[in-house]
């Protein structure tokens, strides 16, 4: 049985992936400029829903590779975590958290503990619908009346003027829809949407396509 090889893209051309399609281009025409079939196009974009995924970025409290380095030259020097904490200008217990969650004093490394850090940091984020049930089933009601999501998120803003939670954006109700690791609208309500797509076109498209 021959195997199809797994195509790879590195992070410049998921981005150029992503701005040519945010542009309207269509798959065939993406999976062209980088010499690759419109299939391996697919996969990338249907993983977000056809929505670009926001840039990421670390907390401004989150420990840099800079500040793990000064640790770990700490640590070899035998210097205590409140010595440590007191050049960072960071809490002892930071510091006592960050060495024993990476192995301890005597096999804390740096670049190790930094590129964990930013793993963990790539867990999903929980969607605002997730947490309010109500909000969710009214808006499930609403688009199997065919509403559209700028109608429903405006609907609700005109509703709720001071009432934030019981707010959301037609943004969040597409990434709800679309993306199904979030779990919050069913897949079927996609079919109630205007153009019932797999994944989420961007307004520049058209309708034959590039």
């Amino acid at each position: 049985m021959k195997y199809r090889t797994r195509t790879f893209y590195t992070d410049k051309q998921k981005s150029e992936m992503w701005d040519r399609w945010q542009r309207g281009e269509s798959m065939s025409s993406i999976g062209r400029h980088f010499n690759r079939a419109s299939s391996s196009i697919f996969p990338h974009l249907a993983q977000f829903g056809g929505i670009r995924p926001a840039a990421r970025k670390r907390s401004r409290f989150a420990l840099s590779l800079t500040e793990r380095e000064e640790i770990s030259r700490g640590l070899v020097a035998k210097q205590s975590f409140r010595s440590i904490a007191k050049s960072l200008k960071r809490s002892p217990s930071t510091i006592s958290r960050e060495v024993r969650r990476n192995g301890g004093r005597q096999a804390y490394r740096a670049a190790r503990s930094d590129q964990r850090a930013w793993d963990c940091a790539t867990r999903p984020k929980s969607c605002k619908l997730s947490f309010n049930d109500p909000l969710c089933q009214l808006i499930a009601r609403k688009l199997r009346r065919k509403w559209s999501p700028q109608q429903i998120a405006g609907w609700l803003k005109r509703k709720h003027p001071d009432e934030e939670q019981h707010r959301v954006s037609h943004e969040t109700i597409y990434r709800s829809l679309y993306v199904q690791t979030r779990g919050v609208l069913r897949k079927e309500l996609q079919q109630c949407l205007r153009s019932p797509r797999a994944i989420r076109r961007s307004r520049h498209a058209t309708q034959k396509g590039l």
